[in-house]
């Protein structure tokens, strides 16, 4: 018969030692989930239509650009379910209140097509009953708002010379006050935008994500942002981001 082996507490104390270390060598040898190359700095989150959104808030995020693809925050996606656009709804589903103009609109046809809105014809427009408590709160969907249908599409193409017609992704009729700033439907807030002009629709999307953010964050006033947007908005992206818009 074999001797007896006599157990310790000392020994014990040893062993269990012995097992923690083995398993946190096993957890530091986890793989790191990776953020997405090419992610901008301070993106918190990657739509699907490949922008970013610089936002605060999970929810509303990318809500019109179809939805969250990837949270760049740390959030896991088993937590936090992905957003989605919410079902096509009219404006009259906020109380939007009246279009207020940012200056007279002059010209309704002849307008200069460029990478910039031609003031006259497209000074920027806002809702007066869209104020930043508005804007701001967690059930707030541009997709509640947003109301463009394709004949006042088609009227901002022929003011600025165009063929009436689909262009697809090649052109935006984009918002000159964006509505996440509460930017109006009227015509006189809309223009065509290349998205291959000098720095296209795209760049301008990820700043209206970045200044909804500080909007609500206080560091800027709401009527202060929609000014700025509609009057020099590659002046602000590099305000903004401390880097020329490209």
């Amino acid at each position: 018969m074999g001797a007896e082996v006599t157990t310790t507490p000392r020994v014990l104390k040893r062993v269990k030692r012995v097992v923690l270390l083995v398993v946190f060598a096993a957890f530091l040898a986890l793989p790191v989930a990776a953020v997405a190359d090419g992610a901008p700095p301070g993106a918190t989150a990657r739509c699907s239509d490949g922008t970013y959104s610089f936002s605060q808030h999970h929810q509303g995020t990318c809500s019109h650009h179809r939805g969250v693809a990837e949270w760049l925050d740390g959030s896991s996606a088993s937590s936090q379910s992905p957003t989605r656009p919410a079902a096509p709804a009219t404006s009259s589903t906020v109380a939007v209140g009246a279009t207020v103009l940012l200056a007279p609109r002059t010209k309704s046809a002849g307008c200069t097509l460029g990478p910039n809105p031609d003031r006259r014809c497209s000074p920027g427009a806002y809702y007066s009953k869209l104020t930043k408590a508005v804007i701001c709160s967690p059930g707030f969907r541009t997709s509640s708002i947003r109301n463009v249908p394709e004949s006042k599409k088609f009227a901002v193409e022929r003011e600025y010379g165009m063929t009436p017609g689909h262009y697809g992704s090649s052109l935006e009729i984009d918002h000159i006050v964006s509505l996440e700033l509460g930017g109006s439907n009227e015509i006189a807030n809309l223009y065509p935008e290349k998205l291959y002009a000098h720095t296209g629709y795209r760049v301008k999307d990820r700043l209206e994500n970045r200044l909804h953010a500080v909007v609500c964050a206080g560091s800027i006033g709401l009527r202060a942002a929609q000014r700025a947007i509609a009057s020099n908005w590659q002046g602000l992206y590099e305000r903004t981001f401390g880097v020329a818009p490209a």
